[in-house]
């Protein structure tokens, strides 16, 4: 059996990875998080066979959670009304974990949360391992750094089923968690090689080659990534881009009206009306050519100080997904300087 985690850079072709693993003779099951992974993985697996093969299912993570892993061993037992995904109130951590009282709303939905944690307080991991072996040949999950809380708890324990499994994601793209509740790995992405030794600890081998190279990103855009925010991105590309910051007034609102030329902020593009989206929601979008990557007054003394390492992680990890979105250019600005669009 292939038991691995590929950790990839941005670009690299994960989701490619993933399709040309699959064929019409082995039973598999992809899961991701977001709903654009899913539509993204469908439409890439249909682009190849022709058709959605009856061989191969894709599946958010929750449909999964609750319609594979739950309702089977639990629903007729438990009677739940669906699923809460508001965090649960802060008196339910001073009940012992034994109570449904701690995974249930009084209206009966399960909080998003503890589904997993429920999964394996009711004893059933074994009856849901069982049953992916049963339907299943391989097992993939896709963008796995978005794995936190009891969840990746769950993940780690279904590395335990007799078959493939291929885990791919990008440990700096880490900008969402499927869920978080309290201190429950709440320490996971604080350090890469500790990240790396839960999957070893889980019998997984540890990729950090077959992805390394991105497709997307020039050299010049690999270089500043891996010069200040100290990720080893390499490029297949040999054409050559620009990466710089931008000063001239006029240039900037030239940028700023391009169509072509998407803006992304820290937060709130909403406030601007032009061709726009957040730094860290910009995931998943590879089709943009040149990038505006606008600098918020904390990441913007960073860049002079080259010394991005003055940034929490979560920031370095949404401007490292912003820089990634370029398959040409970059053009940093200073947001002061557009905020005259609002």
């Amino acid at each position: 059996m292939d038991k691995r985690v590929i950790f990839a850079v941005a670009g690299a072709g994960k989701t490619t990875h993933i399709v040309n693993s699959l064929s019409r003779g082995k039973r598999a099951l992809i899961v991701t998080y977001t709903e654009n992974n899913y539509n993204h993985l469908r439409q890439r697996v249909m682009k190849k066979f022709g058709e959605l093969p009856e061989n191969i299912t894709v599946i958010t993570y929750f449909t999964f959670l609750y319609s594979f892993c739950y309702k089977p061993f639990l629903h007729d037992k438990i009677k739940s009304k669906g699923i809460n995904w508001k965090t649960p109130p802060p008196a339910t951590f001073k009940l012992p974990r034994s109570s449904m009282a701690f995974y249930q709303d009084p209206s009966g939905r399960l909080y998003s949360n503890r589904i997993a944690k429920l999964i394996e307080q009711q004893d059933v991991v074994g009856y849901v391992t069982s049953r992916i072996e049963k339907y299943y040949d391989q097992f993939f999950v896709d963008e796995v750094q978005d794995f936190g809380g009891n969840d990746f708890n769950l993940l780690k324990r279904l590395c335990s089923s007799n078959l493939d499994i291929n885990f791919v994601g990008d440990f700096f793209q880490h900008t969402f968690d499927t869920s978080t509740d309290g201190r429950t790995n709440s320490n996971l992405y604080d350090d890469f090689d500790s990240y790396k030794e839960h999957f070893e600890n889980v019998g997984l081998e540890i990729d950090t080659s077959s992805l390394s190279h991105s497709y997307r990103c020039t050299p010049q855009v690999c270089g500043f990534i891996k010069n200040n925010l100290g990720i080893d991105i390499e490029s297949h590309k040999e054409e050559d881009s620009e990466v710089q910051l931008i000063n001239d007034k006029r240039r900037i609102e030239e940028i700023y009206w391009c169509e072509h030329t998407v803006k992304l902020f820290f937060q709130k593009y909403y406030e601007f009306g032009c061709l726009s989206q957040n730094w860290g929601k910009s995931k998943g979008q590879d089709h943009y050519v040149d990038v505006c990557v606008a600098l918020y007054p904390a990441a913007m003394k960073a860049f002079k100080n080259n010394n991005f390492d003055a940034l929490p992680a979560s920031s370095r990890n949404k401007l490292y997904v912003a820089c990634t979105r370029a398959n040409r250019n970059i053009y940093f600005v200073e947001q002061k300087d557009l905020n005259k669009f609002k």
